[in-house]
């Protein structure tokens, strides 16, 4: 009987929230995983998940690694310098960047890596830890096709869906712009709802009236059952929002382009952080609802 093939080692750098979702995925499509996380020592879990000791040890480990980081400056600490894991990688690696981060820092990632004969994808991806779990993610990729190519077996596997926006960085842009859309139409929705409670409407009737709008998305819809509930258990939680719509604020403002009603959303967001800062973005609703049942009395 001939020899079974070796199932392919992926990398992850980064396993929080959505990154364990995305291996989690991975592995049960026959991957073998290699992880890094900080808070994570080196061992096996019970999901099959190998956590390694540092992040150049996940990429001495494996031919494709998948980068999943909650920010830009986590990005820079864990790729640069002599402990980055560019120092370990060789040429012909192909490194999958899905952190939301801005584009001048996958821009700087991609060039740098390729400096080193390693190909980068930025393929931040479009959904909340539920479509995480079931593989419903959108996958929006910049860089060249080939490598877009080279990688979409994995995206098939994390992904319902695949963009190739274009070219490095533009990834990431996408990313900005589609939560620029989201952040900002529920900050408006939100405000709304606050208003009619200030008003006096039954709150009952209120959610009852928007459940089925056909002004409100789908996902719009979802938060606004979380916020019915005051169930505000973390799927994409405030400080990423926030984070989110502040790196498309500067980045508006390098290009000159006028972002008026997000600048407002993100002032929102902001406030939401004081005393919602690892809840989900649902939250917002609840805080103008707090705000609109405890203000002052004429």
């Amino acid at each position: 009987m001939p020899e079974q093939p070796r199932p392919e080692t992926i990398g992850f750098i980064g396993f929080g929230a959505m990154g364990k979702r995305m291996a989690l995925n991975l592995r049960r499509g026959g991957y073998v995983i290699a992880a890094y996380a900080p808070s994570r020592s080196s061992e096996n879990n019970k999901e099959g998940v190998s956590f390694l000791a540092s992040a150049q040890d996940v990429v001495r480990a494996a031919e494709i690694v998948v980068i999943s980081l909650p920010n830009d400056k986590v990005v820079q600490r864990t790729a640069y310098g002599e402990d980055g894991f560019l120092a370990a990688c060789h040429p012909g690696q192909l490194l999958i960047n899905t952190s939301t981060i801005s584009p001048q820092t996958a821009l700087h990632l991609a060039e740098a890596a390729r400096a080193q004969g390693v190909a980068v994808l930025d393929a931040p991806v479009s959904g909340s830890t539920p479509e995480a779990e079931a593989g419903e993610l959108v996958v929006l990729v910049g860089g060249e096709a080939a490598d877009v190519a080279r990688a979409q077996p994995i995206f098939d596997l994390i992904g319902k869906k695949t963009v190739h926006v274009g070219a490095s960085g533009m990834g990431a842009t996408m990313k900005l712009a589609v939560n620029g859309i989201m952040g900002q139409a529920y900050a408006g929705i939100s405000e709304a709802i606050g208003y009619g409670l200030a008003a006096g409407l039954d709150r009952a009737t209120l959610f009852d009236t928007l459940e089925g709008l056909a002004v409100i998305s789908p996902h719009h819809q979802r938060k606004l059952g979380l916020a019915a509930d005051r169930h505000f258990s973390p799927q994409f939680p405030v400080k990423l929002m926030h984070k989110d719509l502040s790196l498309l604020l500067a980045d508006a403002g390098r290009l000159g382009m006028p972002m008026g009603s997000i600048a407002a959303a993100t002032q929102l967001f902001a406030a939401a952080r004081t005393q919602h800062d690892a809840d989900d973005y649902a939250c917002v609703v609840g805080m103008l609802e707090d705000f609109a049942g405890n203000r002052p009395k004429d």
